[in-house]
C-alpha cells in the first residue's frame, strides 16, 4: 500500500465577457481568418471590470473544485496558486485567495512557472501528499492577461493569443494498493532551460531594467508588454512536449495507446496538432479548448479538465496525460488516472 495523490475535485471559471476575433479588428489591423489560421483561436474571455482581480477568478474556480470534492476551506492543508498576472507585485496572489476562501494559517504559495505553472504546482502538492506532510491540497491556475496586453497592431502577434480565466484542482491523500487500476497521480516531470528566457517574456517592470523598477521611458518603449520569438517557441515546444510525454509514459511502463485522453497546455492549436501528429496520437484523443478560451497560461490545463468532465469527455478511470511548454523556457508533464 502506497500513499498517493488522488484528484477529487476540478473546477473552472471564465469571466462572462467574450471577445471574438472580429471584435479585435476594432483595435488592430487583423482579421478572423488571420488569427484562426495561425492560432486556431476564434474567441477569448476578458474581464469587463477594472475591479476584477486574478484572485477573484481563482476563488470562483476553487469553489467549484472544492464543491465537487466535498471539502470546505477549513479542510485544506495547503494552497498552491500558479499565475504570471498577480494581483500585486507583492505579496503573492495565493494569500489573497486564501483570505477570500477563509482559510487562514495554512501555507499559501505562489508558483511563477508561466504556462507550466499548474503542473509545477501539482507536482509540489503531490510530493507533500506522498511524504505525508499534507492530506488535502488546493492547486489553482489563474490569469488576467487582458489588462497587460498591447492591444494594437504593433502588439497583435501576442495580444490575440491570450485570454482570462482560472482552473482549480483538489488533491487528497489516498492509500493505493493497485497502481495499475486505482485513481491517482502516477508521476510528474519538470524541466527548465533559462538559455531562452528572453524569447518569451515581459522585460519590465523589474530590477534588471535600470536604476528604477518602472519609469515613463520603460512604459513609452512598451517594455511592460509581452515579447515573443514565435518561431523559436514553436520549434522548442514541438520538441519538448513529446519528450515530456514519453518521459512520463516510460517512467510508469505505460504505452501511448493506453492513454485515453490528452489534455495539453493551450498555447497554439498548431503546436498541439504538431505534437499529436509527431507522436501518432489520434485527434479524437486530444481535448482542446483554445478555440473558445485562447491561452490562459497557468489555467489552461485545469480549465481543460473541468470542461472535458462537464462534456463527458473525461470519465472516472481514464488514463490522462498532460504536458505544457512555456516561458522560461519551462516544460513539464504529468500522467494520472482520473
Amino acid at each position: 500500500m502506497a500513499l498517493r495523490s488522488r484528484i477529487t475535485g476540478i473546477g473552472s471559471y471564465l469571466p462572462p465577457q467574450v471577445v471574438t476575433n472580429d471584435d479585435l479588428t476594432e483595435f488592430m489591423d487583423t482579421s478572423d481568418e488571420w488569427i484562426t489560421q495561425r492560432t486556431g483561436i476564434k474567441q477569448r474571455h476578458w474581464v469587463d471590470s477594472a475591479g476584477v482581480t486574478t484572485s477573484d477568478l481563482a476563488l470562483e474556480a476553487a469553489r467549484e473544485a472544492m464543491a465537487m470534492a466535498g471539502v470546505e476551506a477549513g479542510d485544506l492543508d495547503m494552497i498552491f496558486l500558479a499565475t504570471i498576472s498577480p494581483d500585486h507585485f507583492f505579496p503573492g496572489t495565493a494569500v489573497f485567495l486564501q483570505r477570500k476562501l477563509g482559510a487562514p494559517g495554512i501555507p499559501a504559495i505562489d508558483v511563477r512557472q508561466q504556462c507550466t505553472g499548474f503542473i509545477y504546482g501539482t507536482s509540489m502538492a503531490d510530493q507533500y501528499i506522498r511524504t505525508g506532510m499534507a492530506e488535502r491540497v488546493l492547486v489553482v491556475g489563474a490569469e488576467i492577461h487582458s489588462k497587460g496586453l498591447d492591444i494594437s497592431t504593433e502588439g497583435r502577434d501576442v495580444a490575440v493569443l491570450f485570454g482570462d480565466g482560472a482552473g482549480a484542482m483538489v488533491l487528497e491523500a489516498a492509500d493505493i494498493t493497485d497502481p495499475a487500476t486505482e485513481r491517482h497521480i502516477l508521476s510528474t516531470h519538470l524541466h527548465a532551460d533559462g538559455t531562452y528566457a528572453e524569447d518569451l517574456w515581459v522585460p519590465a517592470p523589474g530590477m534588471a531594467v535600470g536604476t528604477r523598477m518602472v519609469t515613463h521611458d520603460i512604459v513609452d518603449r512598451k517594455l511592460v508588454y509581452p515579447k515573443m520569438n514565435g518561431r523559436n517557441v514553436y520549434v522548442h515546444a514541438v520538441k519538448r512536449m513529446p519528450e515530456a510525454i514519453r518521459e512520463s509514459l516510460d517512467a510508469n511502463g505505460v504505452q501511448l495507446d493506453e492513454v485515453d485522453l490528452f489534455v495539453f497546455h493551450q498555447a497554439n492549436l498548431r503546436i498541439n496538432e504538431a505534437v499529436a501528429q509527431r507522436m501518432g496520437i489520434p485527434p479524437e484523443k486530444v481535448y482542446n479548448t483554445i478555440e473558445q478560451f485562447a491561452n490562459t497560461t497557468a489555467a489552461t490545463i485545469p480549465i481543460g479538465l473541468a470542461e472535458a468532465a462537464k462534456e463527458g469527455r473525461l470519465k472516472p478511470g481514464m488514463m490522462v496525460s498532460s504536458t505544457a511548454f512555456g516561458s522560461g523556457f519551462t516544460w513539464a508533464s504529468m500522467l494520472y488516472r482520473w
